[in-house]
């Protein structure tokens, strides 16, 4: 298989946009984006903007004309002058730690979210993975990830008149993914072996190059499985409880086995939530195979495994009951030198049902680095797994936090950046978490800001009408659905976003309570206000699939006059416009069940207000003069009484509050005081909630006390 363009056919001029459609660096850099999109902007959208598919598509003449457009040479010559630099100059981390040169940290995750042009994520998680690899490259950070490739991917949504979503799969045309095999001695395709349920299960293992950094991915999908066993790293999140657990032995058994097999050997390895903990199962088994006991095992995997958790109840952490995990792992346990019953009691949770074999608490019990990802998370957790330190008290129980971030070359509009670098100097991205750079926010022009801001908005509205637009002509759907798409809305409008999984705990109904006060706020003729929601409920939560049934019935009443719509198959996309050009950015998410959120930080980056419940990331960043509070900073029992607190204060802030201050317009047409808030948001906001400051935090509290907690143990095997 040829994994992607190859230089050769290419123009000799313009031959390296091979390599740079190979490394997903150029998912990140708006330069780099625009060398491909004028190629040929009609098809850079008919393929996703997938650079790969572009240059297999593209038509010898615009190639030709490319290369002998001097405007084109001078973008091009630019671009990759910066990729080299990227890929082989000298790295913050090398400056700042030259002392562990060669280090290589591990990182795990069960779903990457890099691009829309390969959607094997599903949401924040898998974001939040992505933008962690992007951040290790820009930083010189030597992580190496690890996961799964989904040939099915997640599924797309579509949405049916009556409202109800549909899930459909299309397979991943590997051949327009800028993936290449990973090679063994003999020429032929690296492969590890897995034993699950006594029967071998192969898995091949692919490269994707994300910057500096490589992600790399198991595929069951051979010939030499079983039918059943080729279909285990299909899709994503598979609700069948002996499919899970056989992808999160892949994932974890496979993983490590595969790192080995190309001759990595991590010093420190990182769980992205409990999905890979049977990583540490594997690595107990090499050190008891290289002669050490199973304490000193178990000393070492601990003392080198960082764990992240992102779930805040305890029924969102992956289970297995004891018969499954006896079946499929059938006698791994005696190569731990364990009986079965030993082998339970390292991730055992009691359940009403019966005991489970628990992945959060096998991550827990072998990672002596654990975190939440937000202050108030934190606290949860710590509640939550007390049980597992039954000596301590609440508070002392060790599992710290780092609140997650966001990574702002993949989500900062290119206007912005502009604007950022014409005022806040030419190396405010390189020092991008310091608080000093972001006084100068309060030097930009109120009008430069708002010229700014009204033209994401406009690109956001053409971007909706030109999907209803395509949808109308490829799907013939009724006329209400486009007009439930948005092809009415008014760029000049007051818009709110709401765009996130749909789980009840998120509370998209909030905004629905009062249908009839709510009807007043949006047509308003002095003062409209539009509201824009997203966001894909799983294939298996029907109560979700439900909530958005129910809103989208809502949002078809003609008395809303096309003010509220929902956009359909969110993705970081639709992600991207809606964080870049929406006024304000509404999070309802019931306290504390959000663990952190990003979606907020990403609009705040962009210059957009957030409106939002004091949960997560929000509880630390609110300082009473950079957006609004919906609700008190408090929890309640009875989850009637919250929603209905919190939505009488979001309908009183936002009548009392937000539309108020954005039509307040003075003699030149400018909002001045609501561009006095966007500036404190971003001033406030931008050095602290960003994937720099995150990693240097996972460096400096996380993986180099690991590395320093190993030396001095036995070490037969990393």
């Amino acid at each position: 298989m040829e994994p992607r363009p190859n230089g050769s056919t290419l123009p000799k001029r313009i031959a390296r946009l091979a390599d740079l459609a190979g490394n997903l660096w150029w998912t990140w850099q708006p330069e780099a984006q625009r060398l491909f999109q004028r190629l040929d902007p009609v098809r850079w959208e008919e393929v996703r903007h997938n650079p790969v598919a572009l240059l297999r598509q593209a038509e010898r003449a615009r190639l030709n004309a490319a290369a002998q457009s001097p405007a084109y040479l001078e973008l091009y010559d630019r671009v990759l002058a910066e990729f080299d630099r990227a890929m082989a100059g000298e790295t913050w981390f090398a400056r700042t730690y030259p002392e562990h040169a060669g280090l290589s940290i591990a990182y795990f995750s069960t779903e990457f979210g890099i691009h829309e042009a390969f959607p094997v994520y599903a949401g924040g998680l898998g974001v939040l993975a992505g933008d962690h690899l992007k951040e290790a490259s820009d930083l010189g950070v030597p992580l190496v990830g690890l996961g799964l490739l989904y040939q099915n991917g997640y599924f797309t949504q579509r949405i049916t008149e009556d409202g109800w979503q549909e899930a459909l799969y299309e397979r991943l045309d590997l051949e327009n993914l800028p993936l290449a095999p990973v090679l063994g001695p003999d020429g032929g395709p690296l492969q590890v072996t897995v034993e699950i349920a006594g029967r071998p299960v192969r898995a091949r293992i692919w490269r994707l190059s994300v910057g500096r950094v490589p992600l790399y991915l198991l595929d069951t999908d051979l010939p030499e499985n079983d039918p059943a066993d080729r279909e285990l790293s299909a899709r994503l999140y598979d609700g069948d409880p002996e499919r899970r657990i056989a992808q999160e032995m892949i994932l974890g058994i496979g993983g490590v086995r595969a790192l080995r097999a190309m001759g990595i050997r991590p010093a420190v390895w990182h769980l992205n939530e409990g999905h890979s903990a049977f990583s540490v199962l594997e690595r107990l088994r090499e050190h008891r195979s290289a002669g050490l006991s199973f304490e000193e095992a178990a000393a070492r995997v601990r003392a080198t495994t960082v764990f992240t958790t992102h779930t805040p109840v305890p029924a969102g952490h992956d289970r297995f009951s004891l018969s499954l995990v006896e079946r499929v792992f059938a006698g791994y346990w005696e190569q731990l030198g364990l009986s079965f019953k030993e082998f339970c009691e390292l991730a055992r949770q009691d359940e009403p049902w019966g005991p489970t074999f628990n992945m959060t608490v096998l991550a827990l019990r072998f990672a002596d680095h654990r975190n939440a990802v937000s202050e108030l998370h934190g606290q949860v957790t710590r509640r939550m797994w007390a049980q597992l330190w039954p000596d301590r008290p609440v508070e002392s129980v060790p599992i710290r936090h780092i609140t997650n971030g966001v990574h702002v070359g993949t989500w900062l509009a290119r206007r912005m950046r502009l604007l950022y670098q014409r005022y806040l100097g030419p190396d405010w991205l390189e020092r991008l978490d310091d608080p000093a750079v972001w006084e100068r926010v309060l030097e930009i022009p109120d009008e430069e800001l708002w010229t700014v801001r009204r033209h994401l908005k406009r690109k956001l509205i053409a971007f909706m009408r030109e999907r209803a637009r395509r949808r109308w002509q490829r799907n013939h759907v009724p006329p209400i659905q486009i007009v439930a798409s948005g092809v009415l809305l008014d760029p000049y409008a007051l818009t709110i976003g709401f765009a996130r999984r749909f789980a009840l705990y998120k509370r998209a109904y909030l905004l629905f309570r009062d249908p009839d006060r709510l009807r007043r706020l949006v047509n308003d003729p002095y003062r409209p206000v539009q509201i824009l929601l997203a966001g894909k409920a799983h294939p298996a939560d029907e109560p979700a699939k439900r909530l958005i049934q129910e809103i989208y019935r809502l949002i078809k009443d003609p008395s809303f006059g096309g003010r509220i719509v929902f956009i359909e198959d969110y993705d970081m996309e639709v992600a991207r416009h809606l964080v870049q050009g929406v006024d304000v950015w509404l999070n309802t998410p019931r306290r504390p069940l959000e663990a952190s959120g990003t979606s907020g930080q990403k609009a705040a980056w962009n210059g957009v207000l957030n409106l939002s419940v004091l949960d997560g990331w929000w509880r630390e960043g609110y300082n009473g003069a950079n957006g609004w509070a919906i609700g008190e900073d408090r929890e309640y029992e009875d989850p009637q009484a919250q929603d209905e607190a919190d939505a009488a204060s979001l309908y009183e802030l936002l009548e009392k509050a937000v539309v108020p201050l954005y039509y307040d317009v003075e003699a030149d047409g400018i909002p001045h005081r609501w561009l006095r808030m966007v500036k404190e948001s971003i001033r406030s906001l931008a050095p602290f909630f960003n994937t720099r400051r995150m990693l240097k935090e996972y460096l400096q509290e996380m993986y180099l006390p690991a590395l320093e907690a190993a030396r001095g143990l036995p070490t037969p095997a990393a």
